[in-house]
Order: structure tokens, then sequence, then C-alpha cells
């Protein structure tokens, strides 16, 4: 890090909430601690492409450009980390001679027709030859590959791009791809003229322009370097707008006087504080992590959902990050919360920034002091259903649930089934036994139905036939270890799994008036799927694309129906993770 590059010149720094200073210092002495004993020092440095189709020239000037904007990228981070108690931590620069980025110039095998925003995968592999010969492992380093896709028109002030703009990565390598255009330059960001014409964001000043597209380069690279989406919380509000949520269009603004601008979250602060390209350090680089959270508590306090527990890792941890996960805008409007363990590993979190209204999944990341969080957010095995009602009261009736199954699902995988049915009987939550029953008889519940009975679970009617697109059918239960049928914060007592593309064929016989229920993804699937009902081959209803923590329940007339299909279909993201659940199906007479 050349510190001479630190003057802190893109603003003045932002409010801190209060109590930030004081986890910063904890979790940098817990960090420092760990890492001055046998240490392992190293620096390690962003490296940088700029990469064009094979009809066309690089941007004129694109070196000065780009070192420009990326020392005004690498000041605001340095800002944002000093700002939260962390010192002038930043990211690092390679440098060619002084001055001036060290960028890889590299031609793509194809012109500019070819390639578009879903091109990404193919531009990166069109690097790595070049990038391994000048001695660049892609798979060990971060890589910031701009590519020179855009339009740019400087007579009309007209601009276009068709260039892939996303990113990935953690604390051991990633790749961002930007996109590049000769008029994004930080120089630019505080002029509120001339208008452009921009293709995504209409009719805005070059300087808003240029917010959006650096403040693009900004936000991806966090996502190389590890962090997920997250925003601010109202009382984070004062500095801003995170930039890992929608920041990056607000990058700069406070320059123009529009706005406060962008700024880091202490959630991911902390977890940039034991990167390697923060940390200074590679100790345990490669090491594998595990972590386990004992006596965890989830509790609802007023408003707001509080966290304890007592996390036993290796290598430590140093804090436990917490993402309030409300459904819909996938984990953009997410908001945060953090803890520091104590010398015993305990910790506490509270979040009140809980949308009325609406379910959500809490998801726990513990960091470790060597930089690994055991995977990207939707990975970690710390995930937590809850729901918020609409006066903002916090419902954790479904992880109290799980909670008090868990000891009666590990005795089934465990195939300790007398053990099982003593845990299920003791359970005092009547939708916790009621579940436990259903799940301590699995598959054996099917049988001839009495004309008098007026209700019953679709899943006791025996299928004529029944195809999954994965694994084997299941009902009442998922397959697998983890057999709860919990979709959209909520667990159901008896479902059908149905893995697109499936069919399952019911024979009626015009013996029922009505079919209830719901259909969603398994918790935790990332796929989505459409549902359709079919009444002697003609439809019936038909969902929209549902995708994980959706719901939609249908009710239909069935009197006439002799045979009965439930269809899943894939979507055109392909059918993985496909889990589709017909959730608490119920025919009445």
């Amino acid at each position: 890090m050349r510190l001479c590059l630190l003057a802190l010149s893109i603003a003045t720094l932002t409010a801190q909430v209060p109590g930030e200073a004081k986890k910063a210092a904890q979790a940098i002495k817990i960090l420092d601690g760990w890492n001055a004993i046998a240490p392992k020092k190293e620096t390690r440095s962003l490296h940088f492409v700029l990469w064009t189709p094979n009809d066309r020239k690089p941007p004129a000037n694109y070196e000065a450009r780009l070192t420009r904007m990326m020392e005004h990228i690498q000041r605001f981070y340095a800002k944002e980390m000093e700002r939260l108690g962390f010192g002038l931590r930043t990211i690092n620069l390679p440098y060619s001679e002084p001055g001036k980025l060290k960028i890889h110039l590299i031609e793509g095998n194809h012109p500019t027709s070819h390639y578009g925003r879903p091109s990404g995968n193919e531009i990166r592999k069109e690097c790595l030859p070049a990038l391994n010969k000048a001695g660049i492992d892609a798979e060990k380093e971060t890589i910031v590959l701009f590519c020179n896709l855009a339009t740019w028109d400087e007579e009309k002030l007209i601009f276009k791009h068709n260039s892939p703009y996303y990113a990935g990565g953690n604390f051991q390598r990633g790749t961002a791809w930007q996109l590049d255009s000769p008029e994004l330059d930080p120089k630019n960001i505080p002029l509120k003229k001339p208008m452009i014409q921009d293709g995504e964001y209409g009719r805005i000043s070059l300087g808003k322009h240029n917010s959006i597209f650096i403040g693009g380069v900004c936000h991806e690279l966090g996502h190389a370097l590890g962090l997920p989406h997250c925003r601010e919380r109202p009382d984070e509000a004062a500095s801003g707008t995170a930039l890992m949520g929608s920041g990056n269009r607000s990058y700069g603004d406070e320059l123009r006087g529009e706005g406060k601008g962008s700024f880091l979250t202490l959630a991911h602060a902390l977890r940039l504080a034991s990167h390697p390209q923060f940390s200074g350090s590679t100790k345990e680089f490669n090491s594998p992590s595990s972590a386990e959270i004992k006596e965890l508590s989830i509790s609802a306090e007023g408003k707001a959902i509080e966290v304890s527990g007592s996390i036993v890792a290796n290598p430590p941890v140093y804090a436990v990050v917490a993402y309030f996960d409300p459904e819909g805008g996938s984990d953009y409007n997410a908001t945060t919360a953090t803890a520091i363990p104590d010398t015993n590993g305990n910790f506490t979190l509270t979040c009140d920034a809980l949308p009325a209204g609406k379910s959500g999944e809490l998801r726990l990341i513990p960091l470790h002091v060597n930089g690994s969080t055991n995977g990207w957010m939707s990975q970690t095995k710390f995930k937590y259903p809850y729901a918020v009602s609409k006066d903002g009261t916090p419902d954790l009736s479904t992880f109290q649930i799980k909670k008090s199954l868990a000891p009666l699902i590990e005795a089934l995988n465990a195939k300790r089934i007398d053990e099982a049915r003593r845990i299920s009987s003791a359970l005092k939550n009547p939708r916790a036994a009621k579940i436990a029953s259903i799940l301590l008889s699995r598959n054996d519940a099917k049988g001839p139905i009495s004309q008098s009975t007026q209700l019953v679970a679709l899943t006791r009617l025996t299928p004529t036939s029944e195809i999954v697109g994965w694994g084997r059918p299941s009902y009442d239960n998922l397959p697998g270890p983890a057999p709860l049928l919990e979709s959209g914060s909520k667990i159901f007592a008896t479902g059908i799994y149905a893995h697109a593309p499936s069919l399952h064929r019911y024979k009626l016989n015009k013996k029922w008036s009505k079919l209830e229920g719901s259909v969603g993804l398994a918790a935790g699937k990332s796929g989505s799927v459409r549902f359709e009902i079919k009444g002697d081959g003609k439809p019936l209803w038909k969902s929209p694309v549902i995708k994980e923590g959706q719901l939609k329940n249908f009710s239909l007339n069935i009197k006439t129906i002799m045979s009965l299909e439930l269809l899943t279909e894939t979507t055109s993201d392909g059918a993985a993770s496909d889990w589709g659940l017909w959730l608490e199906p119920t025919l009445k007479r």
C-alpha cells in the first residue's frame, strides 16, 4: 500500500455508529494477537487485465485513467476502514513504474459482436494463458478484468454497454468482471454537466454516470474479495448508502452535493480485516476451518431479535456477523448485526431493523482469523428462519420447531428409532409433535381411505405413477439427512418432494370436491420451478415461476376429476437446485 495515496481526499470521514470503534478494537486485538504468533507476512496485490475483442483497440490513455480509478477506490476502502477503527488498511495495487498501474493488455479471440453480458467465463478463459505466462495463477489470486465492450459517443454523449459486470470470490481468490469506457474517470465524478444519455439509466449527468459505474467497480471488487450484499440499517443511514447494497450507484455523490455517498458497513469491514489484501498475512491461508455454535439461543426481544451462543472454532473466530435477510429483493435488502466473541467464545448480538409483515432468514457467519468464512453467505450451515408480524413483532416459531426436532432427526438418521419415539412423546409443541409423528411413520401411512373421511392429506394416497428429476420420490419428508419440509420460512407437516421435472399422478375417481395446498422451493435451494395441476389431462392451475422463499397457495374444484396430475417444470436457469415441493396438499369431500 502506497501511503502517499492515502491523503483521504475523497471526502470527510462520515459518521460512526456508537460502539463500532470498540468492536473494531476488540476484533483487531484478536487478529493481531493470533498473527503475532509464528507470523507469515505477505503483501498480496490485485491483478489487472484490460481485455479487448480482436476488432477493437484499447481506449486511449487507459493506463493513466485506470490508475486514477483504482487509486480512488483504494482511498475509499482506506477511508472507510479508518473511520470504523481498523486503521489505514486497504487493497494493494501493483505498479509497473511509479504512478502507473500494472495492467495486462489481452486481446480476445473474436470480434465485438461475438461477446455480451453472459460472456464472463469465456473472456476469463481467454485471459488465462497470458496470465499464466506472467506467473499469475487466476485460481489463487484476485483478478480485476476490465472488458472493452462499451460504446461511448463523445460527440452525441451517448453511452451503451453489453459487458459482463459481476464478480465473486473469497479471501483466497476472486474475479471481478468490470466494464470499461474512456469517459469513466474519477476526475468526472464531481461534474453536474454535461448531461448524457445512458443506455440503462437514461438522461443523467456525466458525474452521476461515473458514480454509478466507478461505484460499480468498487462494489464488484467487494464481491471478488468475498463480500455479500447488504443494505444499511436505519442507524447507519447517516453515513450514506451501503456499498454492498445500492451504494454502487451513490459512490461519490457527495462530491456533487447530491447525497451522502457510499460507505462500508462494520459487518463488511470486519470481513475485510482478515483478508490478506488488508491484513498483510497469509498465516494458515490454505488450512481448513471449522466452527460449531453451542447453546444457541434466538429470541424475540420486543421488536428485535437477539442471538447468543458460544462458538467453538479452528482456527479461532474473531467476529460473528449476522445477516437478517427478508424475503424478496435477493439479499440486497439484508441488514446486519455483529458481535465479538469473548475469550470463552460467548457472543450476543441484536437487530431491530426487521421489515414488518415479512418472513426471512437469519444467517450467522463466523469470521476466522485466517480469513475463512466457511463459504459464501447462502452456503453457511448456520441458517435459521424467522418471520415478522405486521406490527413488527418477530415470530420465531419455525426456528423453535426446528430446534425441538433436531434431536429427533439426529436419532432417526442414526436409526435409533426407540430413542426417536421417546423424544417425540416428550415434545410439548403441538406442531412439532405432529411433524415428529409423521416423520416416524415416514412413508408407511399410505392405505385405503374411509368414505366417511372428510379431509385427508394427499400424501396418504398411493400415486399411480411418480417421477422426480433428482433422487427418489419422497413423501412427508425430504430425501437425505435434513428431512423437514421447510419453505418460505415455514415448516410443513405433509408434502411431496418434486424436484423438477417431476410428475405425480393420482386416481381420484370423482370422490373429492376440493384440493388445497401450497407450492414452494425447499429452503436453501437456489433454483426456480413452475408448478402445474392437471385434471383428466386438462390444465386446472399453473403457478408463476417460484424461487426460494416464495410460497403460492392453490384451491381447486375437483368434483368431476377422475385422474389428477401434479407436475413441476424447470425454467430458463436449468434444473440445478430445483427442489420443488407440494406443501400440505389436502383433499376435501
